[in-house]
């Protein structure tokens, strides 16, 4: 194995427990810090000390664009993963997005992978180490080191095959035969201790320019975060913010417009002005989020012209959403002369003429032609009076 010059890890562990290591034949997996210049060095970047146990700490960077503002941490690590008497070195870089959330990861210049049997990862290998490493909710983090090692297995390959089991069998669309432990290894690095660290370390640069771009950003991960500390527990927006919660609502990621508006007070959609503007959303969004909207509007006190939308809308809607709107219709204590005429000329739809019948019933209007209406409509449907 090549040995990098450049790679200068910090032994903190000693000679003697890595012989023990050794002859013992078992699992054992050193962490140490490491200095190397990789693919991708940032213009700047902070250092940081991050502690796993007694034995095991690393140094954690934070990278910043010219401009001081945070990026993303790395850490380039150096990764003995010891079996069968036999240590396997990994150096690996590892990125993250600022909230912990593993991202990638690249080699120093002439660093790769190796299986036990000393063959180098193939293309697929290094794919499917990604899917892995990607996947947070993976078998990996309820299993410890010593399930993957059977009794009496001690001295076979690094295979899931060769071994019996039965937790290496559960895992073992989790991890590359021949790399097992590298597998572990590393995913336990990707998820484990660091990623509260570096969420601690995140919040300490919270700023307003870094809400901002939070809410802005496709990383969804980051508006949530951001949506938590613009938003108190009663979904009240602090005021430099509520043109971002707009955009969130209008962003590409459903789930997370789904989330702002849900979460967001009532008191958000007050004036016409914004009752408007979510109309125009609702017009354009996609249909779970126009349910997610209707939903919403059931907890607001309409302007007129946005309760005569509504009601010329019922129409034109699939029965789903004409029974959600006459709900948002009903919620109102008063409708306006024109929007009761509006619903009156949808007696004539099947789909929804009974539940608008109802609320023009309940509205007792004194308007003759919506009167006329609703009596054809009455004798039609052969109704008696209460």
């Amino acid at each position: 194995m090549q040995v990098y010059k450049h790679i200068k890890p910090i032994s903190f562990f000693s000679a003697f427990f890595l012989r023990a290591c050794r002859i013992a034949g078992t699992l054992c997996v050193l962490l140490s810090v490491t200095t190397t210049v990789f693919a991708q060095t940032p213009a700047k970047a902070k250092e940081y000390t991050v502690t796993i146990n007694d034995t095991t700490e690393y140094t954690l960077q934070l990278a910043f664009d010219d401009a001081g503002q945070p990026l993303y941490f790395f850490s380039n690590l150096f990764t003995p993963v010891c079996l069968t008497g036999e240590c396997k070195p990994v150096y690996i870089n590892f990125y993250w997005d600022l909230l912990g959330n593993y991202t990638r990861f690249d080699f120093p210049r002439g660093a790769v992978l190796t299986r036990m049997d000393h063959k180098p990862f193939k293309p697929e290998d290094y794919e499917k180490l990604q899917d892995i490493l990607a996947n947070k909710n993976s078998l990996l983090k309820e299993v410890s080191m010593e399930d993957l090692v059977g009794k009496g297995t001690e001295n076979l390959a690094d295979s899931v095959d060769a071994k019996a089991g039965a937790t290496l069998k559960t895992v073992k669309n989790e991890v590359i035969d021949g790399a097992v432990y590298t597998c572990y290894t590393l995913w336990h690095i990707a998820h484990g201790k660091v990623v509260p660290e570096m969420q601690r370390i995140t919040e300490s640069f919270k700023t307003d320019a870094l809400l901002h771009r939070f809410l802005t950003d496709n990383n969804h991960y980051y508006q949530y975060w951001a949506m938590e500390r613009v938003m108190n527990a009663e979904g009240i927006v602090a005021a430099d913010f509520q043109s971002d919660i707009q955009q969130v609502m209008r962003s590409k990621n459903i789930f997370a417009a789904r989330y702002a508006l849900q979460k967001v007070n009532k008191a958000f959609f007050a004036n016409a002005a914004r009752q408007q503007w979510l109309w125009e959303t609702y017009q354009s969004a996609a249909y779970p989020l126009q349910v997610v909207i209707l939903k919403k509007m059931m907890a607001l006190p309409l302007t007129e012209s946005l309760a005569d939308q509504a009601a010329q809308r019922v129409g034109a809607a699939n029965q789903e959403q004409a029974g959600l709107l006459l709900k948002v219709l009903a919620t109102q204590p008063k409708l306006s002369e024109r929007t009761l005429l509006a619903l009156a000329d949808q007696l004539t739809n099947e789909n929804s003429a009974a539940e608008v019948y109802r609320l023009l019933e309940s509205h007792r209007p004194k308007n003759r032609t919506i009167q006329q209406q609703m009596t054809h409509y009455k004798h039609t449907h052969n109704l008696n009076d209460k």
